[in-house]
């Protein structure tokens, strides 16, 4: 497993300034500091639920069910898998893979793969996310390691109501989760959902055949309760997350696996982020008979960075 050390991504919100206006269609309004960098207008300081993400990212789900991107990344996966488009509902996959690109390592949600050796569950994301005020592009919004990225996963697909998702071991040193689809036995199909690239290649993405998830006798749903409903995030942090799947969850497998090293670079320090900008216009150049929703995702990261 690589080796790289934790560092501080996320930043501490200044104190609440509270200030009186006279507008008459303002009263008692109260602001909270810090904007979301290279994304827009800074939201309202109602709060945010773990609830109400999980119910916008669902109506997320819903009107991206007609992007170029997730009909494409649907029969490729119902072709790869052989499963007949009648035996899994692509409402679910739509659900299922815009929740993969969201919070995978690197993925639009801005998480960051590092070594913590913490349990298998999601409870430190959620507690570096509760004082992530100002997401910002070019930075993580929480650090983690493949179990608790893959705990993350499973816990926000079942709080979203896709069932039979679960953590599967392929080495004793490395989790990933798996969507088990089809009726429960030997004819079930096992997917991978590699929240990581650790021990995979940049051709490996959702669904990968690099791990074989029939080595686990069982893969058992993930019913643990990382965090309640009723669990608050800041509402910069609700609004960026949004944001991000508008711009990015409609794009193509390639795309997105494409935009998801650039990333890390970034995060890496690899590229600054004026470098990676630089390189999302090249490729999108290079890319002028693409689908508009690949062409966008490639336009909108480079706006950001910027």
């Amino acid at each position: 497993m690589l080796r790289s050390r934790v560092s501080a991504y996320t930043r501490s919100m200044d104190r609440v300034l509270r200030r009186r206006f006279r507008l008459a269609a303002v009263l008692g309004t109260v602001i909270a500091g810090g904007a979301v960098t290279g994304f827009g207008a800074q939201p309202s300081a109602q709060k945010t639920t773990v609830a109400s993400l999980v119910a916008a990212m669902r109506a997320k789900a819903a009107a991206l069910e007609n992007a170029h991107g997730m009909r494409l990344a649907f029969t490729a996966f119902t072709s790869a898998y052989r499963v007949p488009q009648e035996r899994v509902r692509y409402a679910d996959f739509v659900l299922v893979r815009l929740l993969y690109e969201a919070t995978r390592d690197a993925g639009f949600w801005n998480l960051h793969w590092t070594i913590t050796n913490r349990e298998p569950n999601s409870d430190h994301i959620w507690q570096q996310w509760r004082d992530a005020r100002a997401p910002s592009t070019a930075v993580p919004t929480a650090s983690a390691e493949c179990d608790e990225l893959s705990a993350l996963y499973a816990f926000l697909a079942a709080r979203a109501g896709i069932r039979r998702v679960g953590l599967f071991w392929p080495y004793a040193n490395h989790t990933v989760a798996v969507w088990t689809v089809g009726p429960a036995g030997p004819s079930e199909t096992r997917v991978v959902v590699p929240t990581s690239q650790i021990f995979l290649t940049p051709a490996d993405t959702f669904g990968t055949r690099r791990f074989d998830p029939w080595t686990q006798k069982a893969i058992y749903d993930y019913t643990r309760r990382d965090v309640p409903d009723t669990y608050e995030i800041p509402p910069a942090l609700s609004a960026f997350f949004l944001a991000q799947a508008d711009k990015y969850a409609g794009a193509s497998d390639q795309t997105l696996q494409w935009l998801r090293y650039l990333r890390e670079s970034v995060f890496l320090r690899q590229r600054t982020p004026d470098e990676a900008a630089r390189d999302a216009l090249r490729h999108r150049d290079e890319l002028r008979a693409a689908p508009a929703e690949d062409l966008a995702a490639l336009a909108s990261f480079a706006a950001d960075l910027r």
